[in-house]
């Protein structure tokens, strides 16, 4: 599927604070942790725990939160199919788009049961 002006604008309207607990929800059904959540968002994002609070109680639409996130230098290695889009085929006009896709694909390894040393990934030395 191909991202859209309209798509991107709806996702960057979204308040963060009202998706964070649907994230938090799935994983704590698929044994995974709060902790474990802001583990992998601190990884992406460089949003420690405090911060993230200040962003929720803050009520910043994804793309403030994007802005204002240090996205992680391997993000770039977050690939595959989120929702029906392929991850590495979102153009660069739709980065708010693109970055909100990699979390949620961080989220759905997590959920998944991926190991947390696969979903951090690190380069291959």
């Amino acid at each position: 599927m191909k991202v859209t002006a309209k798509k991107n604008e709806q996702v960057a309207k979204m308040i963060f604070a009202s998706i964070y607990p649907l994230y938090l929800n799935r994983l704590e059904k698929n044994g995974r942790t709060k902790e474990e959540l802001n583990q992998v968002i601190e990884w992406f994002t460089g949003f420690d725990e405090q911060k993230l609070q200040e962003l929720i109680d803050e009520k910043v639409t994804f793309e403030t939160f994007f802005q204002r996130a240090k996205i992680h230098p391997n993000a770039h290695m977050i690939k595959g199919v989120v929702c029906g889009y392929r991850i590495e085929e979102i153009e660069d006009e739709f980065e708010v788009y693109r970055q909100c896709r990699r979390m949620e694909k961080l989220i759905d390894e997590l959920a998944k049961g991926r190991k947390m040393e696969k979903i951090l990934r690190e380069e291959k030395k």
